[in-house]
């Protein structure tokens, strides 16, 4: 999608767009959104000084989303050579700082070393690489992220997903769905403890429904969170386009 066309659509944003240029452009591709609430005493431990954890009805909720980066694109340089394409799952949970609403990611799995390796350096994310596989099975995307943790532990999520139907919708503000979808700024801490912030921007997110169906998910529960085996809500995404602004110390 044209760059032009996304920044010329802000009406949407729930904060104002980021001041200076873009630096990298991602499209993120089939896109599961699967979230649920969990216990605030097993998040809180995860949230780091400067921060306060968001709420929903008195919950606070995790989302899931396995789903494949292509392309990476940095502004005004070639493609670097084997960052390109990859996949990605991430753990995340809705945080906010001094009353601007973004994300927090518990985890990001990545199946290109590279691309773990410069956004751990460089933006100070907890990326990890994992060992992933994804295909499409009977109209179903088949997902699978395994990595073991420094205790061996096993943190694996597989499982099979596909959208409902080929209606799209954008969720309405002031529902559930639009305050788990529509975030436009995420924070991240380094070594330190020191706190940054990363806007990004895109067009609203088009959503369509979803069915998943978890074969393993060990993912959520090393990182200490409990929560039904279902999600609450579950979404799908065809095709998102994200411009991505420098990652800033707050």
């Amino acid at each position: 999608m044209n760059n032009r066309t996304i920044l010329s659509h802000t009406e949407h944003r729930p904060i104002p767009l980021p001041e200076g240029p873009w630096v990298m452009k991602q499209v993120w591709r089939h896109l599961l959104f699967a979230h649920w609430p969990v216990h605030e005493a097993d998040l809180l431990p995860y949230i780091p000084p400067g921060l306060k954890l968001q709420q929903w009805e008195g919950r606070p909720w995790i989302s899931v989303s396995p789903f494949w980066v292509d392309p990476l694109r940095l502004r005004g340089i070639p493609p670097v050579p084997f960052t390109r394409r990859f996949l990605e799952l991430n753990v995340r949970t809705y945080t906010e700082y001094h009353g601007k609403p973004g994300v927090l990611f518990l985890t990001l799995e990545a199946s290109n070393p590279l691309a773990v390796i410069a956004a751990r350096t460089l933006a100070h994310l907890p990326y990890h690489h994992a060992k992933m596989h994804a295909q499409f099975v009977d109209h179903s995307i088949q997902y699978r992220s395994t990595r073991h943790a420094s205790d061996r532990q096993k943190m694996e999520f597989i499982g099979y997903y596909r959208p409902l139907s080929d209606s799209i919708f954008h969720a309405g503000p002031g529902t559930l769905t639009h305050w788990l979808t529509e975030r436009y700024c995420l924070f991240t801490t380094d070594s330190k403890g020191h706190l940054y912030s990363g806007e990004i921007h895109h067009l609203p997110w088009p959503l369509q429904e979803a069915e998943l169906e978890i074969k393993n998910n060990t993912l959520t529960k090393s990182l200490g969170l409990e929560h039904d085996r279902e999600p609450s809500v579950l979404t799908f995404t065809e095709r998102l386009d994200v411009l991505f602004w420098p990652i800033k110390k707050l």
